[in-house]
């Protein structure tokens, strides 16, 4: 698809800046999508907008039932932008443009806010099967609309697309462990906690003993599974769209190696990276978009590496 912005009317041009503005200051992954090129990189900041507007909703500090209400309006506010009615909110018509010229399914974006309304009903997963449906709803599904943006050929790619959203989501649950628990959340399978002797009142007091560790240990190699699964959707996607999915992999498979580097001290300190690792990251990217390979030649040895490096 060409480049498009000077053909487009100066209320969509605004639109897209808005939405970019969002994951600029919002996103990890906007330094994933800066390596894109200009149309998949709108597309991707006005996706990341509309995805943020649900997430702020749930994590908000409203009532169960004003979020509940605020996401009924927000898919209200979907249907009617999918049916060329656009409201009050400037992201919508970036949002519309971006659907219709990457063909796709709005039902992702209803599974998406499923999501955010699991949050706001259901606050511990008593088995990881239970919590795969919440991961997909809140971060598959994203997967699947980044793959529609990306361009691909293949269907199974879909599938790897899934697997690589329940990575990033296992991660930001690992991360995340503290502030979660500080709002009555425990996404831990319960019977993990089990597994490990741990009980859910530790978790919410904090206790980081060997127990804990063993337990997010487990969860950590969860997480490395699917990573291992979503590394195949890179030489699916379009030969411009895989430096930016190299480098979201990169990212998040980053965070995870820190937190196991950390010894999963999630209770002090909130774990991340810091923004020049991200640009370094980026940078790395961008010299992929602009050489002959496609994909990074050093990409299997580094995670070798870091796993090796995690293990120890």
């Amino acid at each position: 698809m060409a480049d498009t912005e000077r053909c487009m009317e100066p209320e969509l041009i605004a639109s897209y800046k808005s939405a970019e503005g969002i994951a600029r200051s919002r996103s990890n992954f906007y330094y994933s999508f800066v390596v894109l090129p200009p149309e998949k990189r709108r597309a991707f900041c006005a996706v990341y907008a509309f995805m943020r507007q649900c997430d702020d909703i749930s994590d908000g500090n409203s009532s169960q039932d004003a979020k509940s209400e605020m996401l009924r309006h927000w898919r209200s506010q979907l249907d009617a932008a999918m049916c060329g009615t656009l409201q009050e909110n400037p992201i919508l018509p970036a949002f519309r443009d971006t659907v219709k010229n990457f063909s796709i399914p709005p039902e992702y974006f209803h599974w998406i806010i499923d999501g955010a309304e699991m949050d706001l009903a259901v606050c511990q997963y008593e088995t990881f099967d239970d919590l795969y449906k919440y991961c997909f709803n809140v971060a598959s599904a994203v997967g699947l609309v980044c793959l529609q943006i990306f361009g691909f050929g293949e269907p199974r790619a879909r599938k790897y697309a899934e697997q690589c959203g329940i990575a990033f989501q296992l991660t930001n649950i690992l991360r995340d462990v503290k502030e979660d628990a500080d709002q009555g959340r425990i996404y831990l399978p319960l019977e993990d906690l089990r597994k490990f002797g741990y009980s859910p009142e530790e978790l919410r007091k904090g206790v980081m003993d060997e127990r804990f560790r063993n337990l997010m240990r487990f969860e950590a190699e969860r997480a490395r599974e699917y990573y291992s699964q979503a590394r195949n959707l890179i030489p699916l996607v379009e030969k411009a769209s895989k430096p930016a999915l190299w480098a979201m992999i990169q990212i998040y498979q980053r965070l995870l190696d820190r937190i196991v580097q950390r010894q999963f001290d999630v209770f002090r300190n909130r774990i991340r990276l810091a923004n020049s690792e991200k640009i370094a990251i980026a940078l790395k990217a961008l010299a992929m978009r602009f050489s002959r390979m496609g994909t990074p030649p050093y990409f299997e040895g580094q995670q070798r590496r870091s796993r090796a490096r995690s293990a120890k």
